[in-house]
């Protein structure tokens, strides 16, 4: 299924605490467009990749973990090509889950109870063995802990075309001036501008993006060459100094310690 047939689909009819769907993208991309849900949205991606932008922020499905979206959130979709991706729609007031977009740590076992919940039934009966399960499932993700992976971005237009195109190509090394130009604003008004409406600076914004790139397209199996090519870096060492610097340790002992 489609992230396009997906959204002919409305959970929202279904008054069950949570229900689940598999989505599998084709050889090209599926995409989304704005749209909203009643339930609160869990996105989990284990093959591929998947960007969800909302109103402030874009949020990239990280590895080991799980893109939250509170019910009544405006957000959109778009899936790498031969993706595979569950979300879990929670009926609002069934867990006690954060109020504000964020990401989730996921455990395994977590990830094996929602893709075992997205072949069963919609419609299930209290006390059922469906019914067991999914209560389960809303106790622990309620004490899953929060993550950081998301890039703040803005409703301000030139914001969110400059955070779309840099997703788009990552490899842009563009300098500020030149994003600047590219945009119709003085280089100081775009470092102003990007500083107010994010929180930082337009170096640290962008490596925020080359980061949650990076993280996924390495738990997706790919070498650090060809991530740090992907992102323009000039070197290995350069990429993994910045993957460094920023979560504590390199790319490999950072897997290694997710997978316990």
């Amino acid at each position: 299924m489609s992230l396009e047939r997906a959204l002919r689909i409305d959970p929202d009819l279904s008054h069950s605490p949570a229900v689940a769907m598999k989505v599998d993208t084709s050889d090209s991309r599926s995409e989304a467009p704005m749209h909203s849900h009643r339930k609160g949205q869990l996105i989990i991606a284990l093959r591929g990749g998947l960007t969800c932008e909302v109103p402030n922020a874009m949020l990239m499905v990280p590895p080991q973990c799980a893109i939250w979206l509170p019910g009544g959130t405006p957000h959109s979709n778009r899936a790498t090509a031969n993706a595979h991706i569950w979300f879990l729609f929670v009926e609002p007031g069934c867990a006690e889950l954060p109020d504000e977009c964020c990401t989730l740590s996921i455990t395994p076992l977590l990830r094996e109870g929602i893709r075992h919940l997205a072949e069963l039934p919609w419609d299930y009966p209290p006390g059922s063995a469906t019914d067991h399960l999914v209560r389960f499932l809303l106790a622990e993700l309620a004490r899953m802990p929060r993550e950081r992976h998301l890039l703040p971005i803005s409703d301000d237009p030139r914001i969110r075309l400059i955070a779309q195109a840099l997703a788009d190509d990552p490899a842009d090394r563009g300098t500020l001036a030149q994003w600047a130009a590219r945009v119709a604003m003085s280089e100081r008004s775009l470092a102003r501008l990007v500083l107010k409406e994010t929180g930082l600076s337009f170096g640290r914004w962008r490596q925020q993006l080359h980061l949650l790139i990076a993280l996924r397209l390495l738990a997706g199996g790919a070498t650090v060459q060809h991530v740090s090519g992907e992102l323009g870096y000039e070197s290995v060492s350069a990429f993994i100094t910045m993957f460094k610097k920023a979560l504590g340790m390199p790319p490999a002992r950072y897997f290694a310690a997710l997978e316990g």
